[in-house]
């Protein structure tokens, strides 16, 4: 029989620190803060996209900029507003949001939406190795049209330069935590995106004929007239300016989805009227002799006075520097959740600040650094940077679609979900379509890291599953066949005491059956004595900070099985739970108090610890000759991830004075082959005759 022990003191304290925020002007003003960072920065280069596809200046006809500037109006409207902040908010997995939180919420509908969440994860990680890049570059491009910056522009390499300096600065402090300078975003962001909002406005009143971009049919005439050289392509540049809605979904955990409601109306209107006032700047200026023939020209800045250029530039920098902040923080979140839900290897957590939702990731930060500064020198330009960028997000666009259509089908409304699939996922096709062009210029790379990372995540996930597929039945045993020998070896005291409580992280499943290389390691060879012994399975559960356990006693006062159930974003920090687990077992008399002789603390009951970890080799594959070419693929190649990532003792936060990591075979019984025959024994010794009595 199993008894359920709650964790209710330590739960009350985590569910405290975990609540989402409220609809309050504080939790407004950190929403613009973090979640709003990517798609407030893209007036920085989306027009400027656009004029490039143009050719130049003086082909930016009226027609085309109206109609240009009315498919960003109508892709903010469709994808951003109606999908992400009306729709997907609504998909909260308790309060978190993402593509990896989505998928937890509908996994159990079937079983291929495993490889939707696994390519829409890999291409959201790829993309946004982009996103600082192409931010930051955009911003201190501003500072080629100042007089007084005139070296920026006598050596292009300036640019790439300066943004590695910022670049790198920012990635050396994430170790050190942001939570302190985090409180100044939203300040800022209130002040940037008020900004692009009035000098957006002023334009508008010098070229009111930019409000035609508000009817749709303009939208529709420009991809088919003959003003646009790119056709549908030109979607590709348009796509820019909602790249960010994948980010504001996922950052619904930080601030919660009332803030983003209540925040979106004002962003929304003030990067309209952004890009309203660009394309107003440019009906005003598409014949003038000193742009004409300006290809790389960037109206964000051409349309703010003089004056106020520098200013604008700074602002803008900080604002690109915010941005590529939440993304690099969200990165972290993206693979902690994958991490969680098994797709990926186990990695260093850290928590540089007090800040819950604040975490670290070593690997993942300088492995983002270093792919977004190649992406700076190997580019170099924004322009050339726009054009490789947003393929891969598209894809993850196209993915949460799917999922989104299965989580509206698990409310039962079938109407709705057959509407949306067809809806977005024609949309998001097209969108998809005319990014294609990207990818000989650029967006072969993201595309690139994009297939990398899914197959590391492919390998770690199906790895896994096809390895406990031939363990299923010869490598389990039933852990109550051994609670007879466990026990005896328990009080034998010809042997020596290896440990007061042994702990294995084994998984153990509802019949009670492990992997026999733990019993193997216990019981084979040298046994290992320990006064309690102890079996503990991790459970991974949709609910995003789940933290409960079960313990089953087996009939007995010395073997201990425990299932604990942590949230995929809950800590894995096992030593902190199991010392209070036994802790409860002690109080409750579940076990003997254990008393040990010495130690620094007084009236101790809790005993010393020993943990197993048990680590497989490559190798061992040989002995499956059988093993169909995939598996030995997947298998091998979980096996080598696992070995060259951080060992259990790291992920689940052992002391490492009480590990012992131990080599065991990937398989314990050999595999046969039944075609093998005996042809002869020769000359073999018959056996001794026994003495008759």
């Amino acid at each position: 029989m199993r008894h359920q022990l709650d964790w209710d003191h330590l739960g009350a304290v985590t569910m405290e620190k975990q609540q989402v925020q409220s609809r309050t002007l504080f939790g407004m003003l950190i929403t613009l803060g973090v979640v709003y960072g990517d798609i407030g920065t893209s007036p920085l280069y989306v027009m400027n996209a656009i004029i490039n596809d143009a050719g130049t200046l003086k082909h930016a006809t009226p027609a085309y900029v109206i109609g240009c500037v009315s498919l960003i109006f109508w892709t903010l409207m469709l994808i951003t507003t109606i999908k992400y902040v009306l729709i997907a908010l609504r998909a909260d997995n308790h309060h978190e949001g993402g593509i990896f939180a989505l998928y937890a919420l509908v996994r159990h509908r079937a079983k291929w939406l495993i490889s939707v969440a696994l390519i829409g994860g890999a291409a959201l990680l790829a993309d946004g190795t982009l996103t600082p890049a192409v931010t930051v570059t955009s911003a201190v491009e501003g500072l080629r049209g100042l007089p007084a910056m005139a070296s920026f522009s006598q050596h292009p390499w300036l640019v790439p330069l300066t943004v590695t300096g910022i670049l790198l600065f920012l990635f050396m402090i994430q170790g050190f935590g942001t939570a302190t300078i985090g409180k100044s975003f939203g300040p800022l962001m209130l002040l940037w995106f008020t900004g692009i909002g009035v000098m957006g406005a002023v334009n508008i009143t010098q070229a009111p004929a930019i409000l035609k971009a508000f009817s749709p049919v303009y939208a529709i005439q420009v991809l088919f007239s003959p003003t646009n050289k790119m056709g549908i392509f030109i979607l590709g540049s348009v796509f820019l300016a909602t790249t960010g809605a994948e980010a504001l979904y996922s950052d619904m955990g930080h601030v919660g989805k009332a803030n983003i409601d209540a925040t979106w109306p004002f962003v929304y209107l003030t990067l309209i009227l952004n890009y309203l006032g660009q394309g107003a700047w440019i009906i005003r200026h598409y014949q003038d002799s000193a742009f004409r023939n300006a290809s790389n020209l960037n109206p964000f800045y051409e349309m703010i006075p003089a004056e106020l250029r520098i200013a604008a530039i700074g602002l803008a920098t900080v604002a690109a520097i915010i941005a590529s902040q939440a993304l690099i923080t969200g990165s972290y979140t993206l693979v902690d959740e994958a991490i969680g839900l098994k797709f990926l290897p186990r990695m260093i957590i850290k928590h540089p600040s007090q800040v819950r939702s604040q975490i670290y990731i070593g690997a993942i930060n300088w492995l983002l650094c270093g792919v977004t500064l190649i992406i700076v020198w190997l580019f170099q330009t924004s322009a050339h940077m726009e054009a490789a960028y947003g393929l891969a997000i598209t894809i993850t666009m196209l993915m949460t679609t799917v999922l989104l259509t299965q989580w509206v089908l698990t409310k039962g409304h079938r109407g709705w979900a057959v509407a949306l699939g067809l809806g977005f996922g024609t949309l998001e096709t097209i969108f998809l379509t005319a990014s294609l062009t990207k990818f000989v210029h650029g967006g072969y790379l993201t595309l690139g890291l994009t297939l990398l990372i899914f197959l590391v995540m492919v390998a770690w996930y199906f790895g896994n599953r096809r390895r406990l597929h031939y363990n299923q039945d010869a490598e389990l045993v039933s852990l109550l066949d051994y609670r007879q020998q466990l026990t005896q070896l328990s009080h034998d005291d010809r042997l020596p005491l290896f440990a007061t409580n042994l702990v294995y992280l084994a998984k153990v499943d509802a019949h009670y059956r492990l992997k026999r290389t733990i019993l193997y390691s216990i019981l084979d060879k040298r046994p290992k004595r320990a006064k309690v012994y102890w079996f503990i399975t991790i459970n991974e559960t949709n609910q995003p900070y789940d933290c409960n356990y079960t313990v089953d006693m087996l009939g007995t006062r010395n073997i201990v099985e425990v299932q604990l159930n942590l949230g995929f974003k809950k800590s894995q920090h096992v030593t902190i739970y199991l010392r209070e687990i036994v802790t409860n077992l002690i109080a409750n008399r579940i076990i003997d108090p254990q008393h040990p002789h010495f130690g620094t603390e007084k009236n101790r009951d809790v005993g010393d610890f020993k943990f197993v970890v048990q680590n497989q080799q490559i190798m061992d594959l040989a002995s499956y000759p059988t093993m169909r070419q995939l598996d030995r693929l997947l298998i091998g190649g979980r096996v080598l991830l696992q070995n060259i990532t951080p060992s259990p003792a790291i992920w689940y936060g052992l002391e490492f004075s009480d590990v012992l990591e131990e080599t065991t075979p990937l398989f314990t019984i050999p595999a046969t082959d039944i075609t093998l025959t005996n042809r002869a024994v020769r000359h073999q010794m018959q056996p001794p005759q026994k003495p008759h009595q």
